[in-house]
């Protein structure tokens, strides 16, 4: 039976249909799952559209005709829940839902330890299963009613094939003996804190933020989290409160009043006037007084002796990587292998993680093992000779 075939359509647009739906769904062992938002005018993103499938039964319900948090008894349900690429999904759920799946399986995140490199949906569905996914609809206005039939078709697509990119993921984990592997990796994007930023912290995701130095650097701390807040007060992007030119561009130029306001750089009429000059005002004022210090890469810089450590640690994971057919992105960011050399805290140090790489890094740092070069140039590790000739 093809995956098209036999299928049942449903489209949810009432409380009690989603009553029934998440009823059915809660009972079965596996469900795929995936969401349409919209994040373009708002601060938080907008759910559109949840499909679900399970078994035969393909789902599409309308958020803006029922209440989403009607979905929280499947989530929180002992079904796994499939999605792909689920970062941004999750968020959203965490968002208008209110919780995220209780168990979850990521197929991009796990095509990454089978040899695969986040790869999207349909290029995964064409290489596993050798069908090709319509991309018509992907920048399609969600929040439009009535869907189209072509709409709702992509979108069932999204779902459709899931269960079957979840079954020869799986089956292939098995045999290279990574399924734990993937269980850990998916739990720990699933266990991630999602839902609001932490303001404080906001201006460290601008461009030119952290090579601010002294006064300017807390002003742009400041800022950042004063656009923050308002932009969630108002449930507004970013950008509409304060383009990130106009806010490092105050910062750097610590305003008193509104006259030097205006001569900031990036500043237009909005900011001159009543509540926000007043409030960009008090927010330089305030960060005037901090004491903002940037650590590198969150943490301690390293001492000059193992920067050397730093480049061949990661060479080595990534040919490593490549020689186990394992996504390099997901075994060890730069911020993982200078926490680790640096004895801090690091994902390198626990789980699949730490068998994989972080057992061997221990070792060459403590001598027993080196890094030598094949006749192919690639790295390989290798056992420290003796140094007292034994």
């Amino acid at each position: 039976m093809s995956q098209a075939e036999h299928i049942s359509e449903e489209y949810v647009d009432d409380d009690r249909s989603l009553a029934d739906v998440v009823a059915q769904a809660s009972r079965a062992a596996i469900y795929s799952l995936d969401t349409e938002f919209h994040r373009e005018r708002t601060y938080f993103p907008r759910l559109a559209l949840v499909q679900l499938q399970w078994g035969t039964t393909n789902v599409l319900i309308d958020p803006l005709a029922v209440n989403p948090r009607g979905l929280a008894p499947l989530l929180q349900s002992d079904a796994l829940a499939v999605l792909h690429a689920s970062q941004q999904d999750l968020e959203v759920l965490q968002y208008a839902v209110g919780c995220v799946p209780s168990r979850m399986f990521d197929t991009q995140l796990a095509a990454g330890f089978i040899g695969y490199s986040t790869p999207s949906l349909a290029s995964l569905v064409q290489a596993m299963l050798r069908i090709s996914l319509s991309k018509g609809n992907r920048l399609t206005d969600w929040m439009r009613r009535p869907l189209t039939a072509s709409q709702c078709d992509y979108a069932r697509s999204d779902v459709a094939y899931l269960e079957q990119l979840h079954s020869g993921i799986s089956s292939r984990l098995h045999e290279l003996g990574r399924a734990t592997w993937v269980d850990e990796a998916c739990e720990e994007l699933r266990r991630r804190p999602w839902g609001e930023n932490d303001p404080d912290s906001a201006w460290l995701r601008i461009k030119d933020a952290r090579s601010l130095k002294g006064q300017a650097r807390g002003a742009a701390q400041a800022l950042a989290a004063w656009r923050e807040r308002r932009a969630m007060s108002t449930n507004v992007p970013l950008r509409r409160v304060m383009s990130d030119i106009a806010l490092v561009g105050i910062a750097q130029a610590l305003p008193t009043n509104t006259e030097s306001l205006a001569h900031a750089r990036g500043v237009d009429d909005r900011y001159l006037h009543g509540s926000i000059a007043r409030e960009i005002i008090a927010a330089v004022r305030d960060g005037r007084e901090r004491q903002v210090e940037v650590e590198p890469n969150g943490h301690e810089p390293l001492n000059k002796r193992l920067r050397p450590a730093v480049t061949l640690v990661t060479a080595w994971i990534g040919e490593l990587a490549n020689q186990r057919e394992i996504d390099p992105t997901l075994v060890a960011t730069n911020r993982d292998i200078v926490a680790f050399l640096a004895g801090g805290e690091s994902r390198l140090s626990t789980g699949w993680r730490r068998e994989l790489v972080g057992g061997d890094i221990e070792r060459l740092l403590a001598g027993e093992f080196g890094l030598s070069f094949d006749r192919e140039g690639r790295l390989r590790l290798i056992p420290a000779k003796s140094t007292d000739g034994e």
